[in-house]
């Protein structure tokens, strides 16, 4: 048995802290090799080519292949949430993806809201999810039990 709901706004601000924390541990250790301690206090907000580099350009293209080799990140796998088409329910095309990855900065850019919109929606779609013509369901697999005594 196989039941699907919405995935809800906390359960994916949990999936996007899981994402955020697995980006750092990775990210971090590759900026201190390449631009040394300074990196981290520097008053610049610019660092160089290899700083957009690793930080912005590897974070999506990584985003954009796990959705869609797995239809998920790393967080949204261990809270067991799915990315699906909204008409069809199946996976969505490549360019739904990288579609919806640019429109997270059409849901961030005003304070949020987009984001936000998520706890507002009735179907608990960002306004990424509506630009992309996707949802987040939360999976929920029902587990067959043995009834039978386990023989000793």
């Amino acid at each position: 048995m196989n039941e699907q709901e919405y995935a809800g706004f906390w359960v994916r601000v949990g999936a996007a802290l899981i994402d955020s924390i697995l980006l750092l541990i990775v990210i971090s250790p590759l900026m201190t090799a390449i631009y040394g301690m300074q990196y981290w206090t520097s008053p610049n907000y610019f660092q160089g080519f290899w700083d957009v580099v690793v930080n912005y350009l590897l974070p999506a293209i990584a985003i954009i292949l796990f959705w869609i080799y797995r239809a998920a990140t790393p967080g949204k796998m261990m809270l067991k949430l799915t990315i699906v088409d909204a008409k069809t329910g199946g996976q969505p095309s490549k360019g739904q993806y990288i579609g919806r990855y640019l429109a997270y900065y059409v849901s961030a850019i005003p304070l949020f809201l987009g984001l936000i919109w998520v706890g507002i929606d009735k179907r608990k779609q960002g306004w990424h999810d509506m630009l992309a013509g996707t949802l987040v369901l939360r999976n929920n697999q029902a587990v067959a039990v043995n009834s039978e005594p386990a023989d000793e």
